[in-house]
C-alpha cells in the first residue's frame, strides 16, 4: 500500500481506536472507594479527606464514600464492617484506637478487600499500605528544638492528641524519652484529643486551677491545639509571645504565629491524602502497590516561614 493511503486509513481509523480505547481505559478506574475517617470535626482530618476527593474527582469512575466516627473508635469499627459488607472495592481509613480497630480490620483485609491506612497503623500486617511521616524521627527533632531553646530547664505543658491513637503514643513516648534526659526539665500533660475546643478547654482549667499559667514553654501534638493555647492565654492577658509554643501539621494558622512571633517552630505533617489516592488509583488498574510510604517532614522556624506551604 501506498504510504500517502496508509497516512490516509490511519487518520479515518484514528478516531475508532480512540472510541473502543476510552471505554477500556476508563474501566480501569472504576469502583466504590470508602473512607472511615475517624472525627471530622478535626480540621487535618477534614483536609484529609478533601485531599483524597480532590484527587480521585479526576477519575469519574470512582465512587467515593465518607464516614465520620466522630472520634468513637466503636463507631468507627461499625463503619469498616458495615462497609465491606457493602463491597466497597477499597477501604482507606485512619484507626482511632490501634488495638480495637485491629480485629475488624485485619477481618476485612483477610477477605480480600485492599486496606490503605493513613496515618496511624495498627498491630501486625493485615493491611495492603501504610502511608506516614513518621512521627518519632518528627518528635524527637522537636524535643531537641525546644530542650535547646530552653536551655534544658524549665516547664513543658505537654498537650496530647487522642490518647489511643498510633500518632499520639509515639509523639508522647518520644518526648518523654527525650526530657528524661534533662533533670531541669519538667513535663505536665494535658489531653486535648487533637482539637482546638479541647486545648482551649484543658488550658483554661490549668488557668483557673493554679491561679496562672506556670509553664516555660508548650508543646502541641497538633497545630490546631497549639491555636486553642493560644486562644485561652490570650483570653487570660497572657502574651502567648512569653511562652515558647512548639507544634505539628504546619496548617496556615502556625504559620501566621510563627511569623508573628507567637511559635517558636512547626513541623510539616502531610495528610497524605492525595499519595492515599494515587495508591487507590492503582489498586484499581491491578497494579502492585508498596507497603509503606514514608512522607517527608520540614521543620519550620521564622528563618524559612516565608518559604515553606501550609499543608492547609
Amino acid at each position: 500500500m501506498p504510504l500517502r493511503w496508509s497516512r490516509t486509513l490511519a487518520r479515518l481509523l484514528a478516531p475508532i481506536a480512540l472510541a473502543i480505547a476510552a471505554p477500556a481505559a476508563a474501566a480501569e478506574v472504576s469502583g466504590t472507594v470508602a473512607f472511615a475517617q475517624d472525627d471530622l470535626s478535626n480540621d487535618w482530618r477534614r483536609a484529609q479527606v478533601a485531599a483524597v476527593r480532590r484527587h480521585l474527582a479526576e477519575h469519574p469512575g470512582i465512587e467515593f464514600v465518607v464516614t465520620d466516627a466522630r472520634g468513637e473508635p466503636a463507631l468507627q469499627a461499625l463503619h469498616i464492617r458495615r462497609l465491606a459488607d457493602d463491597g466497597v472495592d477499597v477501604l482507606i481509613t485512619s484507626p482511632a484506637d490501634a488495638r480495637l480497630l485491629a480485629p475488624v480490620i485485619q477481618r476485612v483485609h483477610a477477605d480480600g478487600t485492599p486496606v490503605i491506612l493513613l496515618s496511624r497503623r495498627i498491630p501486625g500486617d493485615a493491611f495492603t499500605s501504610f502511608v506516614h511521616p513518621r512521627d518519632r524521627a518528627i518528635t524527637a527533632r522537636l524535643a531537641r528544638f525546644v530542650m535547646t531553646r530552653l536551655d534544658g530547664e524549665g516547664r513543658i505543658l505537654m498537650l496530647t492528641g487522642v490518647p489511643t491513637a498510633t500518632t499520639t503514643l509515639a509523639r508522647s513516648r518520644t518526648f518523654l524519652a527525650a526530657a528524661d534526659k534533662y533533670p531541669g526539665v519538667s513535663v505536665t500533660t494535658r489531653t486535648g484529643n487533637y482539637l482546638r475546643a479541647d486545648a482551649i478547654r484543658a488550658v483554661e482549667a490549668i488557668l483557673r486551677d493554679k491561679g496562672g499559667f506556670p509553664f516555660d514553654a508548650i508543646y502541641a501534638q497538633s497545630d490546631s491545639m497549639a491555636v486553642g493555647a493560644r486562644m485561652a492565654l490570650r483570653r487570660a492577658g497572657i502574651d502567648p509571645a512569653t511562652r515558647l509554643i512548639a507544634g505539628i501539621d504546619f496548617i496556615a494558622q502556625a504559620r501566621a504565629a510563627i511569623q508573628a512571633g507567637e511559635q517558636a517552630v512547626s513541623y510539616t505533617y502531610p495528610t497524605g491524602g492525595e499519595t492515599g489516592a494515587e495508591l487507590v488509583v492503582r489498586l484499581l488498574r491491578g497494579e502492585e502497590v508498596p507497603r509503606e510510604v514514608v512522607l517527608e517532614s520540614v521543620e519550620v522556624t521564622a528563618d524559612n516561614v516565608d518559604a515553606v506551604p501550609p499543608i492547609f
